[in-house]
């Protein structure tokens, strides 16, 4: 059962941008959190945080949060030293010293950035498949100069990647290693931000390139869905059976919600039925819903029937948008299996996982 421990003080780093926005929505009532914080760049710093913040999402800023007043980024910042999470939404080209900073200073840092992801000792953990890396920690909190003794840094992963990786943990789970994934993506603008991408270049239109994007998926997969080291002190990038996998990445014009058209071909030999793989995806549970944390969906994958589901703008707030909807399972006539996938790129793919991730180190004593 979860705890119920007094409310921890957590602050949001990057608080004014869209996914600092988001933190605050979700954090606002909290029964394990409470927001005593918020940073921002110096532009922003010593103003209420209503004053400099373009709020973008439908509900309104959360009362007690309109005047608070936002620090800068820095861990001696007022309020920072007494958090006992710090949530990080901040931009890459910023995140990686002021991440650090904070971790050097003895905070906890659930980060939202791509920074860390493939640091050998911060687990990439998306909530609804591998908190089974998260005691990996520990090592790295030995590994610092001068070592720490509460802070470290855990990362969520790419939101694309996320909505990929967690139909594909339920495939392995169920039918063993897979050999190889072929995944094209259509992604949500509100991924690349605010402002993101203009609209004399998204209306009308497709935009079949994403910085970066094919190669976090390609790449964080393999960790996500790998082990911990036999020793415990880094992971084993499903080194057991090498995942081959190519990611073609597009934007489109939709606000929230990524979807992904994937291929799979299992590692057996003789490939599980379409009714096994649809069983698969219903029936898989994962340890957040085990542990019962606030923000576990009911289902981690929801299996929809109609031939033309899921879609962003019905599916995306499925179950609070924490989970991924699955659906057009059917053959595939080059690999095994093929099927649609789309995830909140927001929530499960951003905040919702990092606030997730805390709450599973929460309930298993790594944040006390």
């Amino acid at each position: 059962m979860p705890n119920s421990h007094p409310k921890i003080k957590v602050g949001v780093l990057g608080a004014t941008g869209t996914v600092g926005q988001r933190f605050i929505q979700l954090l606002a009532t909290h029964p394990y959190f409470v927001i005593h914080a918020l940073g921002a760049s110096s532009r922003s710093a010593g103003q209420e945080y209503a004053q400099v913040t373009k709020w973008k999402l439908a509900t309104p800023i959360p009362v007690f949060v309109r005047r608070m007043i936002v620090q800068e980024c820095k861990p001696d910042a007022e309020g920072f030293s007494e958090c006992g999470v710090v949530f990080s939404g901040l931009d890459h080209d910023v995140a990686g010293d002021i991440e650090f900073a904070f971790r050097a200073a003895e905070l906890i840092v659930f980060s939202n950035a791509k920074n860390y992801r493939r640091d050998p000792v911060v687990p990439l953990m998306v909530p609804l498949v591998n908190p089974h890396h998260l005691p990996v920690v520990r090592h790295q909190q030995t590994t610092l100069s001068p070592p720490t003794k509460k802070g470290y840094i855990v990362t969520n992963a790419n939101c694309s990647t996320t909505g990929v990786v967690v139909p594909l943990a339920a495939l392995e789970k169920a039918f063993g290693p897979l050999e190889t994934v072929m995944v094209t993506t259509l992604q949500a603008i509100s991924g690349a931000g605010y402002p993101g991408v203009s609209s004399l270049d998204i209306m009308d239109n497709v935009v079949p390139y994403i910085g970066s994007e094919e190669e976090k998926i390609e790449w964080e997969t393999s960790k996500i869905l790998g082990g911990v080291n036999d020793d415990g002190k880094g992971f084993d990038h499903h080194a057991h059976a090498p995942l081959k996998i190519s990611a073609n990445c597009n934007r489109v014009p939709v606000i929230d919600g990524h979807t992904a058209c994937v291929s799979v071909k299992f590692r057996r030999e003789t490939p599980p039925s379409l009714e096994d793989i649809r069983k698969a995806f219903a029936d898989y549970t994962c340890e957040a819903q085990t542990l019962g944390v606030p923000s576990a969906p009911p289902q981690a994958i929801v299996v929809h029937d109609a031939p033309d589901r899921p879609q962003p703008r019905l599916d995306r707030d499925l179950h609070n948008g924490a989970c991924v909807s699955v659906g057009r399972i059917r053959p595939c006539g080059v690999l095994d299996v093929k099927f649609v996938c789309l995830v909140d790129n927001v929530r499960l793919g951003a905040a919702t996982s990092s606030i997730m991730n805390a709450e599973i180190a929460v309930e298993r004593g790594y944040i006390v």
